[in-house]
Order: C-alpha cells, then sequence, then structure tokens
C-alpha cells in the first residue's frame, strides 16, 4: 500500500493546486468539486474544460445490483470506500443516469483482475480503497491515491479529449483494464455490441452501442499512451455471441488484435516504467477515425492539456467576482463551475455529429452541444449563461436545439437529449422558452424566423404528451394523458413565450394564437379549492383530490398540487386574483412553507428532497415560488423565505446541494439569489429582486460591461433589505430589467436588521403579469 502524504502532492500537480491563503483566492481556487458527490446532488469530482465533450472522472460503483442505481447516477458517490475505474462521460446532477463509457483502471504487478470485485471484499478484483485525505479536485483536474495498487491517478481534460495519468509503484509492472462491460445505469442486456482493437502504431480504438436512458447510442474511443503496448489480452465473458451475422464464442487470446462482443473486457501491458504512464482519451460519435481525429486535435499531454484547460477555467469563472465570507464564496463560485459543464460540446472537431436520426451531420458554423435538460435548466440556468458566457455560445446552444429539430424524425424541439438522443424524459417543450428568452434578450447569430416555425411545430405536434387534447379543449385530460394538470400549465407557459417572441418579431397570427394558449392554465385551475387541479375530457375535476399526494404517473409531475399551483410565470398576477387577492396569495405561500409534514411519507418519491413545508427545493416546480411574495407587495417576506431557503438547503459540503443538481438549474438559481434578483419569468425581460448573500460581486458581461452587486451592511442579522438604487438613483420597484442589467452599472442594497413594510409594495412595483398588461394598469 503507497500511500502519498498531503505535503508531497504539489509536486505532482502540472498547475497550481496548492491551498492559496482565503485572503487571495480567486474564483478558480474557491471551487470545491466535491460540493453535490454525497447525498442527492449527483455532482461528480472529476476532470472536465467548460461544456466538454469529455467528463473523465472516478466511478466508484456502476453495479445496481451491489448499491441501488439512483445514488451513482454521477458515478460516483462521496461516502463509497472504493473506486471501481475512470470512465470518460458523465452528468452532473442528473436525476436518472446513462454514460459511463469505456471505464480505465490502472492495476500494478503480475496479477491482473478482469472482474471489478466486491467492494466489502479488498483484492476480489480489479477495483481499489481510497482515502479522502489522498483526493484533489479543482476544475479540470483531479486526482488519487489507489492504495490498493500503490497507483497515484490524475486526471485532466480538454474540450474533446481526457488525459489519464499514472504513476506506478518502483519495480512493478505497468496494467491498464480497459472494461467495456461497465456503465452506468447498468444492467443485463444494456450492452447491444461493443469492439476494440490495437491499430498498427499502437492507438487502441473501439466502439460501443448502449440500450439505456437513450436508446441504441453509439460511441467511439482512441486511446493513445506515452509509452509503447508490450502486450494486451481481450476477452468477451459472454458465453455464446451472435449479433448482426456475427457469431462466435465468448471467449479471448492474447494474441487477438481486436475483438467483437457484448461483454468485452481488455489488458494493457505497458512492462515496468520509469516515468508516469500517460493516456489521452478521446470519442466520437461518428467513428473511430474521427475519435483519433479528435486525439489530435489537442496538442501536447498531460500538463499541457491541464494548462489550458485551468486557464479556460479561469476565464469562465472569472467573469463572476465575488467578495463574501469563505463558506458562501465556495458555494456560490463551485455553483458557477457547476453551471458552466452542459450542454456539452457534442460534434467533433471537423464539426460532425450523430444527430436525433442516427445519421451523422456537419456543424458548419457552430459547435454542435448536446445534454439538454430543458425542464429543468430553461429556469435559471440557461438565463445564466447569457449573462455570463459569450454570445457565440449561446448562439452554439440556439443552433444546436435547430438543428436538433431539422433532423429530428418527429420534426420537434429536443426535450431531454444526450449525445444527439432524445429520451422524451419531463414535459413541456421547453427548448421554446430558452430560444424566446434568447432573442427577446438580443441574441442573434441564428435566423429567427426559421427558429419560431420550429417552436411552434414543437407546440403543434399532437402525438406528443397530450398536446392533440390541450389543442382541442385548452387543457390535457387526466383520464387521456397522465400528469395532465403538470403539463396544462406547462404547455401554457411555453405558449406565452412563443406569443412573445411572434409579437418582437411581428408576427401578429402566430403572437395572437399562442396568448390565448397562454391562458390555458385557468381551465385547470380550481377557485374553490384554490389548487391547480387535472380535469377530465368531460370538464370535470378528477376525484378524490388529495394535494400532498405525490405519485408518479398522476396529475402532477415529480410534485403534487402545493407545488405546482403557482407555476404561472407569465399571469401570477391572474393566479393571485383566483385565490382571492394578495393577502389570499401571501396565506397561502405561508401555508405551504410551514405545511406540516410529519405524517406524510415521500421516500417512494426520490426526487423529492429538500422539504420546507411543502416547498421541495430539491426539485424544479417550487424554485421560483418564494419570490412570489413579491407579486403580493410584499418583498421582505421574500428576503425571509430566501435566507430559510439558502441556509438550509446549500452548505460547502460533499452533501452541500438538497436534491439533484439537474445539469446547473440548482447552482443557478444560488447564482442568481445570491447577486439578489431571479429570472422568475424567462421571456419577460424581468429579474425579481430578492435580496444578496455576498457582499460585493462583479459581474462581467458578454459585451465586457461589468455590472456591480454591492451588499452595504449585510451580515446574519443584517438580512433585510433596507434601500435599493440603481446607479445611485433609488429603484422603487421589485425587478431588474434586463436592459439595464446590460448596460453595466450598479445595484446597491442597504441592508438592515427588521423589514421594510413600505419598500416595493404599489401595484406598479411588482414585477410582470400578463393579465395585468391586458387590463392597462
Amino acid at each position: 500500500m503507497l500511500i502519498f502524504p498531503r505535503r508531497a502532492l504539489s509536486v505532482l500537480v502540472a498547475t497550481s493546486l496548492v491551498a492559496t491563503p482565503v485572503v487571495a483566492q480567486t474564483a478558480y481556487d474557491s471551487v470545491d468539486p466535491f460540493i453535490g458527490t454525497g447525498g442527492e446532488g449527483h455532482t461528480f469530482p472529476g476532470a472536465v474544460a467548460p461544456f466538454g465533450m469529455v467528463q473523465v472522472s472516478p466511478d466508484t460503483d456502476t453495479t445496481c445490483q451491489i448499491r441501488d442505481c439512483y445514488g451513482h447516477a454521477a458515478g460516483y458517490r462521496y461516502d463509497d470506500p472504493t473506486i471501481q475505474g475512470f470512465s470518460q462521460t458523465h452528468f452532473s446532477g442528473a436525476g436518472h443516469s446513462d454514460l459511463g463509457d469505456f471505464l480505465i483502471m490502472p492495476v500494478a504487478g503480475d496479477a491482473v483482475p478482469l472482474e471489478p470485485g466486491d467492494p466489502a471484499t479488498p483484492g476480489s478484483g480489479y477495483r481499489s480503497r481510497f482515502s479522502h485525505a489522498e483526493e484533489v479536485a479543482r476544475p479540470g483536474y483531479y486526482a488519487v491515491s489507489l492504495l490498493d495498487g500503490g497507483v497515484r491517478a490524475e486526471l485532466t481534460a480538454g474540450p474533446r479529449v481526457g488525459v489519464h495519468r499514472y504513476r506506478f509503484p518502483a519495480g512493478k509492472a505497468a496494467h491498464l483494464v480497459l472494461d467495456l462491460r461497465s456503465s452506468l445505469y447498468n444492467y443485463p442486456g444494456k450492452i447491444l455490441w461493443s469492439s476494440v482493437r490495437v491499430r498498427a502504431d499502437g492507438t487502441i480504438t473501439g466502439s460501443r452501442e448502449t440500450r439505456g436512458w437513450a436508446p441504441a447510442r453509439k460511441l467511439f474511443f482512441a486511446i493513445r499512451a506515452n509509452a509503447p503496448l508490450a502486450g494486451h489480452a481481450f476477452h468477451n465473458r459472454e458465453e455464446k455471441i451472435s449479433y448482426k451475422g456475427f457469431q462466435g464464442p465468448g471467449r479471448g487470446r492474447d494474441d487477438v488484435q481486436q475483438l467483437q462482443g457484448r461483454a468485452l473486457v481488455g489488458r494493457l501491458d505497458f512492462g515496468t516504467l520509469s516515468s508516469p504512464l500517460e493516456i489521452k482519451v478521446a470519442i466520437s460519435s461518428v467513428d473511430e477515425d474521427a475519435a483519433i481525429a479528435n486525439l489530435e486535435s489537442e496538442a501536447g499531454g498531460f500538463d499541457a492539456i491541464a494548462g489550458r484547460t485551468k486557464a479556460a477555467w479561469e476565464a469562465a469563472l472569472g467573469t463572476l467576482e465575488i467578495q463574501a465570507p469563505q463558506p458562501m464564496k465556495r458555494m456560490v463560485t463551485t455553483a458557477l463551475y457547476h453551471a458552466l459543464m452542459a450542454p456539452s460540446i457534442f460534434s467533433d472537431a471537423d464539426g460532425r455529429y450523430r444527430g436525433p436520426d442516427d445519421q451523422v451531420h456537419q456543424a458548419r458554423d457552430f459547435t454542435f452541444h448536446s445534454t439538454f435538460s430543458l425542464w429543468d435548466t430553461f429556469r435559471a440556468e440557461h438565463p445564466l449563461l447569457l449573462l455570463v458566457q459569450p454570445e457565440a455560445r449561446n448562439v452554439d446552444f440556439v443552433k444546436s436545439l435547430l438543428a436538433s429539430q431539422q433532423t429530428s424524425p418527429f420534426g420537434i424541439l429536443p426535450v431531454w437529449q444526450f449525445h444527439g438522443r432524445e429520451t422524451w424524459t419531463m414535459i413541456g417543450y421547453h427548448a421554446v422558452p430558452v430560444i424566446a428568452d434568447a432573442w427577446l434578450k438580443g441574441l442573434r447569430g441564428f435566423d429567427a424566423d426559421v427558429a419560431l416555425d420550429a417552436m411552434v411545430k414543437s407546440a403543434s405536434y399532437g402525438l406528443y404528451g397530450g398536446l392533440d387534447h390541450y389543442m382541442k379543449l385548452g387543457f390535457v385530460p387526466i383520464d387521456l394523458e397522465p400528469e395532465a394538470a403538470s403539463k396544462t400549465v406547462e404547455y401554457a407557459y411555453d405558449d406565452w413565450t412563443i406569443a412573445r417572441m411572434a409579437q418582437a418579431m411581428g408576427r401578429k397570427d402566430v403572437a395572437a394564437q399562442f396568448e390565448r394558449r397562454a391562458g390555458n392554465w385557468r381551465n385547470s385551475f380550481d377557485a374553490k379549492t384554490g389548487f391547480l387541479r387535472a380535469r377530465k375530457a368531460d370538464g370535470a375535476f378528477r376525484e378524490p383530490f388529495d394535494p400532498t399526494a405525490i405519485n408518479y404517473g398522476s396529475d402532477y409531475t415529480e410534485g403534487n398540487a402545493w407545488q405546482y399551483s403557482w407555476f404561472v410565470p407569465q399571469d401570477q398576477a391572474g393566479m393571485f386574483g383566483l385565490l382571492g387577492g394578495d393577502a389570499a396569495a401571501v396565506r397561502k405561500l405561508d401555508q405551504m412553507f410551514e405545511f406540516d409534514n410529519s405524517k406524510l411519507d415521500y421516500s417512494h418519491a426520490e426526487d423529492i428532497a429538500g422539504l420546507i413545508g411543502q416547498y421541495i427545493h430539491g426539485n424544479e416546480p417550487s424554485h421560483h415560488v418564494a419570490y412570489l411574495y413579491a407579486y403580493a407587495g410584499e418583498p421582505w417576506r421574500t428576503q425571509e423565505r430566501l435566507k430559510q431557503i439558502v441556509e438550509s438547503q446549500y452548505k460547502a459540503a460533499p452533501d452541500g446541494l438538497s436534491g439533484n443538481d439537474d445539469l446547473g438549474q440548482m447552482s443557478a438559481w444560488l447564482v442568481f439569489t445570491a447577486l439578489g434578483f431571479y429570472p422568475v419569468a424567462p421571456g419577460s425581460n424581468e429579474y425579481v429582486i430578492g435580496r444578496p448573500f455576498v457582499d460585493r460581486a462583479v459581474l462581467t458581461l458578454p459585451s465586457g460591461k461589468r455590472f456591480s452587486v454591492i451588499a452595504d451592511g449585510l451580515s446574519d442579522a443584517n438580512s433585510y433589505v433596507g434601500r435599493v438604487t440603481l446607479n445611485g438613483k433609488p429603484l422603487d420597484r421589485v425587478y431588474l430589467r434586463h436592459e439595464e442589467l446590460l448596460a453595466g452599472g450598479e445595484l446597491r442594497f442597504t441592508m438592515r436588521a427588521t423589514p421594510d413594510r413600505t419598500w416595493g409594495t404599489s401595484r406598479a412595483a411588482r414585477p410582470f403579469s400578463m393579465s395585468v398588461r391586458k387590463a392597462g394598469k
């Protein structure tokens, strides 16, 4: 067993990873990739470049029969005792999972096991114990000591490659296990086919096709080492194979140069080495040669790529400068880090990618991205990216969505897409608000008419999610479609964003049609009970009705009436009117946050976490709710609730996220909230003002202009807003306009210990609601 003391770690790292004094720490230094790797945050600690195609990270267990799959959605779980290996692809914070492609594990010595073994039995396989004391994680870099074999492992990544560096004990032979059977959310039959071969120059290439979360996902790889292969062996652990006309026994030999099958595992031998073994790994959805081209597109070895990726992270994280106590600074900068991983690059260095039709396409004037968790990320993640990423990157996102629509067999925009494949996960057509919000905020560089047509097609595809009934009845009927109440209100919001963009473009016919549809939320709102409810095709509300019930496939999507009744971002004032007015809305909000859950059991609902009464911060439908007090004329109540949420749902620790990060949405919520404002209704071009959680922040916008947030007197005791100024002038409204933010300037809060019950209370001070605009108020 070889243990590297902490004092020696710095000499192993090419980039500067030594702990920096708090007073000098940059945003890069403040990031803690371990936040979210415990609990159910589902983040990973490994190496990735901003929006990188490769996310090389340790997998602590990929065998669902041993441990539950949900807890290992990111491959790594902080409280696990062993590392199974290092795979090349991972989601950050997903509530479901896949990926974990092409697992590699170093093994030292003469005996090379080809099975992972039992984590409870050291030495039973190639997995190894590890200690968090010997772990280092920074943006773009990860290192750990594998205690059973005495190997020090380091990982880094570029935009399209991952690089591993392994230091083997002196005098011991160096081997790698390449296990093509391993996968996240693995189960028998998931691997449809795989292949591996050694090329004449020693490059190892191969492929895998899986039927997991995404059907028939094809991925190719190329591996190149800095040392020559001394030997290898490829094995197929299947007893008998038959696929696409190929038949053969489930065996392998040390002298075969290539092998195909459903259960491949390989041993790569490098002999006794006098210097660290470096391997560069690239992937492609096109073919093996494209993976090799990606490999060759990023010059240099571990140190060079680690240095470039560190610089890329410093630039990306440097768009937000924060002054705050260290725990808060660590949480917010890590949140920004997690928000800059997806949507991830998916086109190769030459622009080719495999699309939703399973065909290879060419991205000619943009970089194709995939991994769109749109039900989550339309809320705050994409609005944040518009502020902290260059316009070209955001144009890439929009063009990727449009390219996917154009090559989709169904002709619609992505719902929940990764690696170019549609999963049909979650509800709504939330690529629509992402595009509309971007265009309304001034993003150009794509054809707006083509985009609007794609949005309308997605909103008119009757075979999707009960849309045929929605278009006919004005609501989704529960006796014909599950989760009908949620679908009705989410479709209505998406429709409103279509109307907003169409109106701004002068497409008045489209605007009028979808403005009418934007009011369909009323058709499922029961004013008698004060809740959004599912209706049947005959118009009757479904009975019996329990607003606390959470059952998958029922009236609501990952939630219940308490959470979904508030989802009317386009018309909160109209919804409050049905409740009986502002006072009634405030009472109901209080009831939600103060609800006694002691007699309720939600253990069957894995995504339901972070409860404060019936407010569920661990899942997205609640994310805007604390800001709704401002729509009722009581913004100080928003300030109280935000303090309650931040203090109970976030911390600077591995279990520091109350629920799945969901590809950056949970993190984006914290970034916005820490700055003192939040995009309750993307498409409105407004941010609702809450309260800041940092002493000072400077946001460098894509234009280069800087927008500062200052919180004078902020402390645990001074948690209420006493005064707000924008560029030195009093701001009496509870929202900030997007154009005001883009202009640069200064938003200054004066904090106090008691609530100011007069600031921002007038009706004129409240954020956008479509029914108020219609009434001319």
